[in-house]
C-alpha cells in the first residue's frame, strides 16, 4: 500500500534554490579542480591511499542506498525513500571530503595496465568524472524538489538523475578496483 507523499520540509522559492544549487555546485567543482593540483607532503608513516579505500566503501554504500531508494519509491514507501536518499546525499558529501583528502595527500596515480584494459580504464574514468561533475546540481535540485513537495517535477527529474548517479557511484568502485593495484 502506497503512503501519502511527505509534506514539504522547506519553503524556499525555486528560483532562489536553483541559484544556491548552481553556486554551490560551481564552488565544489572549482574546489575539486584546484585542490586536485595541490599535493600536501606527508611523513610517509601512514598509507595515504586509505582515503581511496574509504571512497570505494562509501560509493558501494551509496550504490546500495540508491537501489533501496528506488525500490522504496516504486513501492510508494515515501518516508523510507526520502530517508534513504538523504542518506545517500550525506554519504556523497563525506565521499567528496575523502576524495579531496586522498588527492591532497596522494596526488594522481597513473594506470599501470596495458592494452585494452588501459583503454577501458580511461574511458570509464572519463565518463565517471564528467558525469560526477555534471550530476551534482541535478542531484541537489531533485532533492530540493522532494523537500519542497514538488512531486511531479521531482519525479520527472529523478528519472534522469537516478541512473546517472547510480552509474557514477558504481563506476567509482570499478575505477578504484582497477587502479588500486598501482598504488
Amino acid at each position: 500500500m502506497k503512503e501519502p507523499y511527505p509534506r514539504a520540509s522547506i519553503s524556499v522559492p525555486e528560483g532562489t534554490a536553483k541559484r544556491w544549487v548552481w553556486v554551490f555546485s560551481v564552488i565544489v567543482f572549482l574546489a575539486v579542480v584546484v585542490l586536485d593540483r595541490v599535493q600536501v607532503p606527508t611523513s610517509g608513516t601512514w598509507d595515504v591511499h586509505v582515503f581511496a579505500r574509504i571512497n570505494a566503501v562509501i560509493n558501494t554504500v551509496v550504490s546500495l542506498l540508491l537501489l533501496v531508494g528506488l525500490f522504496a519509491a516504486k513501492a510508494g514507501r515515501w518516508g523510507v525513500h526520502r530517508t534513504v536518499m538523504l542518506g545517500a546525499i550525506l554519504l556523497s558529501v563525506l565521499f567528496l571530503i575523502s576524495y579531496i583528502m586522498h588527492h591532497l595527500f596522494a596526488g594522481s596515480t597513473p594506470y599501470g595496465g596495458q592494452g585494452t584494459m588501459k583503454v577501458v580504464y580511461y574511458v570509464l574514468l572519463a565518463l565517471h568524472i564528467v558525469l560526477a561533475a555534471g550530476s551534482l546540481p541535478f542531484i541537489l535540485l531533485t532533492a530540493y524538489r522532494s523537500l519542497s513537495a514538488r512531486w511531479p517535477q521531482h519525479r520527472k527529474l529523478a528519472r534522469w538523475v537516478w541512473p546517472v548517479w547510480f552509474f557514477v557511484s558504481v563506476s567509482g568502485v570499478v575505477v578504484y578496483l582497477m587502479i588500486s593495484p598501482y598504488y
